[in-house]
């Protein structure tokens, strides 16, 4: 049966990109190219699935807000 995530993709201070699956707890990873990261994030789905089963949060995309603070 084919599941569909959402997947939140930034990039750090040292150039990796970070991809994390916010339906998934502890759902995440990082790699140097977006290629890379795209194998690599279907990969930790897939054993997130397999650990935690079919038990996830499935959640509706909305959508990405920035916010500025003072810190």
């Amino acid at each position: 049966m084919m599941k569909q995530f959402d997947v939140v993709i930034e990039k750090d201070s040292e150039g990796y990109f970070v991809a994390s699956v916010p339906a998934l707890k502890g759902c995440h990873t990082q790699a140097k190219s977006l290629d890379v990261l795209m194998e690599r994030i279907r990969e930790a789905i897939e054993l997130c699935l397999e650990v935690q089963g079919s038990v996830y949060e499935p959640l509706d995309f909305i959508g990405v807000q920035r916010v500025s603070v003072v810190a």
